[in-house]
């Protein structure tokens, strides 16, 4: 592209100096010999007019005294007087000349003759002039192509190297600019561009790492049934574990559909309104074995027969994370406590252990924030999933932590006496 860049402009250049060039060496060289005919001319009138003031003042005229009023390096001039022998002055000329003839009063005639080499030598120097004119103008224009072409080559290599660099999964945007609008334009285009695909390769990288560490605890389940399922050998055993185990698959599919959701919308939610007893219940039962092998206890209290406004799965997920969290960093019994405050329906999940540091504090609920060497992806994906159904995620308390998911309330469905006595299920 530069080759071209310059090759075209040295050819507009040339075709200029060759269309004006060749225009003006003709107009300086009519210029000049008709300024040197002139000359010749004037020259001519001058010498006659002298030759004709001493004939009219009766003084002597020849070569000696006509000798200092020509210039007879330049001019050879002849005068001729009726009745005398012509007189020379000067060298005559050898070749072509320009002559020119002029009368005097008296019947004189004065010829002054000039060799037409003067011309041509001044025509010589003026065509030189213009050649170098024209040669610096050419060494001027490619200095200029040469700069345009780097001008408008360097950033079109640069955009080139932006562009091979998003399609070998480089996304970061340059912002570099060249003061060229249209190649602005495709810088801006470009930096677009890397910015959606940085936004797409985090949103995927997210997935995956959301997809590991969501799927893990009902694998883990449903692995748990599984092993029931080959160390006994009764039939009501295996069909209660079978189906407890079918629970799972569904829970299983419920994540991965809530996964995808979340992947192209946060936002996107399914609300309906469920009983909080029923999630907490089925929470309870698979955590149960889970807590019982490390010698731990997981209880419930609180309010009961509560309903809220959420995605049933989405709200299981949570609590799992909740319980899952407490199982790996937490001490001591779990519990999980229902409560109402306004017109929201609070679940608290607390647990014995020393709580969370105090210098982590609320950022607790950042992706890669961990007390000790875990993912550090369980909180962040647990408040995610809870602001996209409308509620939220706080830690309400560090020591001993408790965490409080808020979730919309509808009516309550049921007023048994004794509703807040706290119960273990």
């Amino acid at each position: 592209m530069r080759r071209r860049l310059i090759q075209s402009t040295l050819a507009v250049v040339l075709v200029v100096i060759a269309v004006f060039g060749v225009s003006l060496v003709i107009v300086e060289t009519r210029t000049i010999s008709n300024s040197a005919q002139e000359r010749v001319e004037s020259e001519a009138v001058r010498l006659a007019s002298i030759v004709d003031s001493r004939l009219f003042g009766e003084q002597q005229v020849d070569a000696e005294v006509l000798r200092d009023q020509v210039t007879q390096d330049r001019y050879y001039a002849v005068i001729r007087i009726p009745g005398e022998a012509p007189i020379e002055v000067g060298t005559k000329p050898a070749g072509d000349v320009i002559s020119e003839t002029a009368s005097g009063e008296e019947g004189e005639t004065v010829t002054v003759q000039e060799p037409r080499s003067t011309v041509t030598r001044e025509v010589g120097r003026t065509l030189l002039i213009i050649v170098l004119v024209a040669l610096l103008a050419v060494v001027a224009a490619v200095l200029l192509a040469v700069r345009q072409a780097n001008r408008l080559a360097s950033p079109l290599t640069d955009l080139a190297e932006t562009a091979e660099r998003l399609g070998s999964g480089d996304p970061r945007p340059r912002h570099k600019r060249y003061g060229v609008p249209e190649l602005d334009r495709v810088a801006d285009v470009l930096d677009g561009s890397a910015e959606r695909i940085a936004r797409m390769l985090t949103a995927e990288r997210r997935l995956a790492a959301d997809a590991s560490h969501q799927l893990r605890t009902p694998l883990t389940a449903l692995s748990m049934r599984l092993e029931e399922i080959t160390l006994t050998d009764d039939p009501d055993t295996v069909k209660e574990e079978a189906t407890i185990a079918l629970t799972q698959v569904e829970r299983l599919t419920d994540v991965v559909e809530r996964l995808l959701t979340n992947s192209r919308d946060p936002r996107t939610g399914s609300a309906v309104t469920f009983d909080l007893d029923e999630v907490i219940q089925q929470q309870l039962a698979e955590w149960r074995p889970a807590y019982r092998s490390a010698g731990r206890a997981i209880v419930s209290s609180g309010k009961r027969h509560l309903e809220a406004v959420g995605t049933p799965g989405a709200v299981a997920q949570v609590l799992a994370a909740l319980i899952e969290n407490s199982l790996m960093h937490g001490g001591g019994t779990v519990a999980l406590r229902t409560r109402v405050t306004g017109n929201q329906a609070v679940i608290e999940v607390t647990d014995e252990g020393p709580g969370v540091p105090a210098d982590l504090g609320a950022r607790i609920f950042e992706r890669a924030i961990s007390g000790r060497n875990s993912t550090g992806i369980g909180l962040a994906v647990a408040r995610d999933l809870a602001e996209a159904d409308g509620g939220r995620l706080e830690m309400l308390q560090t020591k001993p932590p408790v965490f409080g998911l808020f979730l919309s309330r509808t009516p309550v469905r049921k007023n048994p006496e004794n509703d807040d006595e706290p119960t273990v299920r």
